[in-house]
């Protein structure tokens, strides 16, 4: 089951980025689909996981959109801004993490 997972999400992220070389806006737009969500909650049921642990996991899908965002944002601007990809994509994690760290302040001040 591993190899099969491997194997379609491999495929998946290739042909994407195939795409996204030969036309970057429809290959940024189609990466922008929820494709691994979507795998996972495929495998996750595939593997005969609870609706309770496919529902958990899905709301650390929605919780991970705003750092998500934050991240390629910073990302986009720095390349916008001609910084390296490499000092981009160091900014875009670090951006990253700090929502990420944030946001768990915030959830836990309001008891969310």
């Amino acid at each position: 089951m591993v190899w099969i997972k491997l194997f379609t999400s491999a495929f998946i992220i290739a042909a994407v980025t195939e795409l996204a070389r030969k036309f970057p806006l429809y290959g940024g737009i189609i990466a922008a689909l929820p494709l691994i969500s979507l795998l996972s909650i495929f495998w996750l049921t595939v593997q005969g996981e609870t609706s309770k642990q496919i529902q958990s996991f899905t709301l650390g899908v929605i919780l991970g959109l705003p750092a998500t965002i934050v991240m390629l944002l910073a990302i986009y601007f720095m390349l916008k801004n001609s910084f390296s990809f490499i000092l981009a994509v160091i900014v875009g994690i670090v951006s990253w993490g700090v929502f990420l760290f944030i946001q768990k302040i915030l959830m836990a001040q309001f008891n969310i």
